[in-house]
């Protein structure tokens, strides 16, 4: 089967729609059609070198889409599913799926490479192999992908706003709930209002914090993070930390979370500097792996007993926070139509992308025809 495919090459700047060939599914496998696929900064890290995948690859990581067929051996979805695509695959049975950490399952050594349990791939063109971010390529309008890579949920459920549970909003989500551990009446800090961000907030009110405070240079992000429960906004982290320093009568936050796009040293000391003791400090946002970006005064970590965790989609349970989440959404309990702030076609992905290097968008989304 044919698809048209957003494509990214070593050295891109840009993605590049090519029509590529794509594998029928093998065994554990199942044929999807994309419906949408959500604008993850993650997407960016490939064209600026702070994630390096095996090229070509075709982007995308962030979906919900139909089962159209089912390879030998599938037994969680049939054809007429409506399902999210999980960017962790989880299997169920390695040590950490056993253990209750399917965000960190061993599949997830293939996802970089974009190729399969077999070692193989399946999307081709021009006589090479082109791999599959995530085990999943979303940017495609078709693709055959791992039955640990799917997660069945309610056919009520608008497939649009669906796609965003695939990644953005369990991430975000996560960090503060199951990361953070976030409690009512707490005071929880958030460096980054987009995607992922915009969801710490979100699960930060839910959960019933005190004091929820946005910190972004974005004037627009802000006032989303004010619309999505945030009781306070700031563009400079010196005045969110004076406010958090008057709210908590000296004490400091209860939690902060770093989901800005590009993880530096300063927005980590600005977030470890601003909770208290016995704080706990998530990072979320991504950086070039050689980087090095926390740098802290240990004698605080000790004297303090500050805790800090990074986060993997959140600490989540693909296939059981995805349904979860989206049932919220169907009670009126999560907001996710209002996280979407522009559609776009497949031949407008460049756009987006720029688009969301400017900040004028939370999560902008590629509509399959």
């Amino acid at each position: 089967m044919k698809t048209r495919a957003a494509v990214l090459e070593e050295g891109s700047k840009t993605f590049e729609i090519r029509e590529l060939d794509v594998d029928e599914p093998g065994m554990g496998e199942v044929h999807i059609k994309y419906v949408a696929s959500g604008l993850c900064h993650s997407d960016l890290h490939l064209i600026d070198g702070d994630i390096v995948p095996r090229f070509p690859i075709v982007a995308g990581h962030e979906a919900s889409g139909i089962i159209e067929a089912v390879g030998p051996d599938v037994t969680k979805v049939k054809p007429g599913d409506h399902v999210v695509c999980s960017f962790i695959p989880s299997c169920g049975t390695c040590r950490y799926c056993a253990t209750g950490h399917q965000n960190l399952c061993d599949l997830g050594i293939h996802l970089m490479k974009g190729d399969f349990l077999d070692g193989g791939f399946r999307y081709h063109g021009q006589g090479r192999d082109y791999g599959s971010l995530c085990m999943l390529g979303t940017f495609s309008e078709r693709a055959t992908i791992s039955q640990h890579s799917v997660v069945k949920i309610d056919e009520w459920i608008p497939l649009e706003a669906a796609a965003l549970v695939g990644c953005g909003v369990p991430t975000g989500w996560g960090s503060a709930i199951n990361t953070g551990g976030v409690r009512v009446g707490d005071t929880v800090v958030v460096y980054g209002i987009g995607g992922i961000g915009a969801n710490a907030v979100q699960a930060s009110a839910y959960a019933g914090a005190k004091f929820v405070v946005a910190v972004d240079p974005v004037e627009f992000k802000l006032k989303t993070a004010l619309e999505l429960g945030a009781t306070h906004a700031f563009a400079d982290p010196a005045e969110a930390a004076a406010k958090v320093k008057e709210l908590s009568w000296g004490q400091g936050a209860d939690v902060s979370i770093v989901t800005v796009g590009v993880v530096d040293e300063k927005v980590v000391a600005d977030a470890f500097d601003i909770i208290g003791k016995t704080g706990t400090l998530v990072i979320t946002g991504q950086a070039h792996p050689e980087k090095v970006t926390i740098q802290i005064p240990s004698a605080l970590l000790v004297r303090n007993e500050k805790v800090i965790r990074g986060s993997q989609f959140g600490s989540s349970n693909p296939q059981y926070e995805i349904v979860k989440l989206l049932r919220l959404y169907d009670a009126g309990k999560l907001k996710l139509d209002e996280l979407i702030t522009k559609r776009y076609t497949l031949d407008q992905l460049n756009e987006g992308y720029q688009d969301l290097r400017d900040g004028t968008i939370i999560r902008g989304l590629v509509v399959h025809s």
